[in-house]
């Protein structure tokens, strides 16, 4: 049904069209990456705010009616633009705040100064996600005066700390974000040269266990050996979270399986950066641990730093826990269940306390229908392959947001990341061929879309 929606020779002049546009397009993405948009309170939120109207600026200079919509959280920008009569509406998402940088001495070039080496630009946000609001701007640039269909770009200013008055902005404006598809461009790809549609997504949960033996620090010269510390009680209780193979002990989570894709533990092991001789946790194939089965990492812990260690008895301890859910998985269900696992399993009588800090669904996309189809056909239209359906290991929350919100709507989750990107790491990167396939993809989309209208 798609294959001559559009003729080779109208996709071919897209492609020469974004072509032409890359110079700007990347010297605009630069600017971006330039503004230190870290959306933790720690930082500088002014610099998320400049971020903003930077943004805004860009959409304005192609014509949309932007506004910056503060509900009680970042700034996020939306802006909207009117199609041709009859034609479908599309929105246009992606976040401009970022990540923390982490330690300077960590990367091989300043994180907010854009850096290009071997074909990729180097910084953070270069990817994750500002090349995703680029994207964005690259698609309407190529259809600049002559939109095929009716576009929202809402790009958000707190993606990175948790959304968190997302629910606020679709209530009070989402009004203005409905559509017939919206593509959320903060996924990645398969692999170099090979698109892929994002259809899942596993939840997340994370949780704050205190841990308390003592009513105060005690000498562990005299009182060691009979006293547990509250430092190893966390730690034999954090023990408990996995048998021996690796698989999560706690019970009462879902589990699915991943779809037959050629995924071997030699790339998982270069993807990954695990060293030699460091097994795999965990059963099932690898893509099924990744996407479809819960996982629990032990993210951070209050404890005496080693340069500051005694000998005592520490009467208080504390982890913060990451867990990965499966996308069919109720959060708040998988939340209880960690809780009682971990209150069951209080070694010595060790005092335990659980709370939850935050958490979100995941998502399964029912990827099929006319939307999809067109969605898979721009992606083969600009890589001459076609994309495979994966799931990411990661979570995107606000996703069942929008799904609660828009549930006519086709949700079509692409992106700009590859495995060498480092999103949230330190060396980000951006593959600045595939960037440009991006750009093609989405403006064929439009045009395809707008092949649709009444």
């Amino acid at each position: 049904m798609t294959a001559d929606i559009l003729t080779p020779e109208q996709v071919q002049a897209i492609r020469e069209r974004v072509a032409g546009l890359m110079p700007q397009v990347r010297a605009d993405l630069e600017s971006l990456v330039r503004i230190p948009s870290v959306s933790a309170t720690s930082f500088d939120q002014a610099q998320v705010a400049h971020s903003a109207e930077a943004v805004a600026a860009l959409l304005r200079a192609e014509g949309l009616d932007v506004e910056i919509i503060v509900e009680g959280g970042r700034p996020a920008v939306l802006g909207r633009i009117a199609g041709p009569p009859g034609a479908p509406t599309v929105t246009l998402y992606a976040h401009h705040d970022v990540q923390p940088p982490g330690e300077d001495a960590d990367w091989d070039s300043p994180p907010f100064e854009p850096t290009e080496r071997d074909g990729r630009l180097y910084g953070r946000g270069a990817a994750d996600d500002k090349a995703g609001v680029m994207a964005h701007v690259a698609a309407l640039r190529a259809h600049s005066g002559s939109l095929p269909v009716g576009v929202t770009v809402f790009v958000e200013g707190e993606e990175e700390f948790g959304s968190a008055s997302l629910p606020a902005i679709l209530d009070r404006h989402g009004d203005k974000l409905a559509a017939d598809a919206i593509v959320i461009a903060d996924s990645g790809n398969w692999a170099i040269g090979v698109p892929a549609l994002t259809t899942t997504l596993r939840g997340g949960v994370r949780a704050i266990v205190r841990v308390q033996t003592l009513d105060h620090a005690v000498h562990s010269g005299m009182y060691g050996g009979a006293a547990p510390d509250a430092v190893t009680a966390l730690v034999k209780l954090l023990a408990t979270l996995h048998d021996e193979q690796g698989n999560v002990a706690v019970s009462g989570l879902d589990e699915g399986v991943a779809a037959d894709l050629d995924y071997d533990e030699a790339r998982f092991r270069a993807e990954s950066g695990l060293l030699d001789g460091v097994s795999l946790i965990g059963s099932g194939s690898i893509l099924t641990r990744l996407w479809h089965k819960p996982s629990i990492t032990t993210i951070g812990m209050d404890v005496t730093s080693v340069e500051k260690a005694s000998n005592t008895l520490a009467a208080k301890a504390a982890a913060k826990i990451s867990m990965r859910i499966a996308p069919t998985q109720d959060p708040q269900a998988a939340f209880e269940a960690l809780k009682s696992h971990l209150e069951q399993h209080a070694p010595w009588g060790a005092r335990v306390e659980v709370a939850l800090e935050e958490s979100g669904s995941g998502f399964a996309a029912e990827a099929d229908g006319p939307i999809y189809d067109e969605a898979r056909a721009s992606f083969a239209d600009a890589w001459g392959v076609p994309p495979v359906d994966t799931g990411i290991g990661g979570s995107i929350p606000f996703i069942s947001d929008f799904v609660a919100r828009f549930p006519d709507a086709a949700i079509l989750v692409t992106g700009v990341e590859d495995p060498d990107t480092r999103a949230h790491g330190a060396n980000e990167s951006l593959h600045l061929g595939e960037f440009e396939r991006v750009c093609v993809a989405e403006a064929v989309l439009l045009a395809r879309l707008g092949a649709h209208s009444d």
